[in-house]
């Protein structure tokens, strides 16, 4: 998402259905390292969205090393694999939550110092 001039990026807002698809997909292949061309046949999401995912979230998912094939897997955290999913989704909503005050505040602040600019170029007009 381009913010006007500034690329922002988030990695939880908007994303939520496809991270929870994700987990799921981690939840039903228990102990396996799964390669991202894996994780994408097993949600229906293309090949490059699952690997942006899985690489951007470090508090879901874990690179593992790489085989002696050259394949790299990911994994769901330890501490994300003994959550509840009802855990994981409010962990999912709090994250989102977060990042959308995040751009609510740095908005407000944005309009509070067009409005002093304002404010102080208007009685020299």
């Amino acid at each position: 998402m381009m913010l006007g001039i500034i690329p922002v990026s988030f990695r939880f807002r908007g994303k939520l259905r496809k991270l929870a698809l994700i987990y799921n997909c981690f939840r039903e292949h228990p102990g396996v390292g799964l390669h991202p061309m894996q994780v994408a046949k097993y949600t229906g999401l293309s090949l490059a969205e699952a690997n942006r995912l899985l690489s951007s979230t470090p508090e879901m998912f874990v690179r593992l090393p790489r085989r002696s094939d050259g394949l790299t897997r990911y994994r769901l955290i330890s501490s994300r694999a003994t959550q509840t999913p009802e855990e994981v989704e409010k962990f999912l909503l709090g994250a989102a939550r977060k990042e959308t005050l995040l751009l609510y505040s740095v908005g407000a602040m944005v309009i509070c110092m067009l409005l002093i600019v304002v404010v102080l170029v208007a009685p020299a007009l």
